[in-house]
């Protein structure tokens, strides 16, 4: 219990120091920030959302924090909560598309997702991880595939659609 403790304690106090040490350095930063939120780690994401309950800080990046959270899949399936990592990967998503980097940072943002839902499902109790983490894996997938319009090419199209048939007569 006490270790717990303690790495809340440490994971807080390492989402607060960079996010206030960041608010004090200047726009020209704005892609090392952008960077810095959208690692795959815990302490990234808790960056980031540190920044984002204080977006009032960070007016000076122009930062887009809009959201539709996890577009046209459930915001929180079977009552898991992927609603902020969805948010998380929009703002990734979002920023850089609006910056012109985002085809080099695509894969890096997917990953950061998934560990982001992984770090969500670690949370449940122990009898229904496994279908959080089977959720989250499909989430994953789903972004990695489809997660930008301009990433996918018209054999994936055709691909998911041969698997849609494919599904749709097996349950006939």
């Amino acid at each position: 219990m006490t270790r717990r403790i303690l790495l809340v304690l440490a994971l807080v106090l390492a989402a607060l120091i960079p996010a206030g040490a960041a608010a004090a350095s200047t726009p020209a930063d704005k892609p090392t920030v952008l960077s810095n939120w959208t690692q795959p780690t815990a302490a990234s994401t808790a960056a980031w959302n540190a920044a984002r309950v204080n977006q009032g800080a960070w007016t000076a990046y122009n930062f887009d924090w809009s959201t539709d959270y996890c577009s046209d899949s459930p915001d929180n399936p079977l009552g898991f909560a992927f609603s902020t990592s969805c948010w998380h990967h929009d703002f990734g998503y979002r920023n850089y598309k609006a910056a012109g980097q985002f085809p080099a940072n695509k894969d890096r943002i997917d990953n950061m997702f998934y560990a982001d839902l992984k770090r969500v499902c670690a949370t449940y109790n122990s009898a229904v991880q496994p279908a959080c983490y089977s959720l989250a894996w499909t989430y994953y997938q789903a972004v990695h595939v489809f997660g930008s319009i301009s990433a996918v090419n018209q054999a994936d199209i055709d691909k998911a659609a041969r698997i849609r048939s494919q599904s749709l007569q097996a349950a006939h």
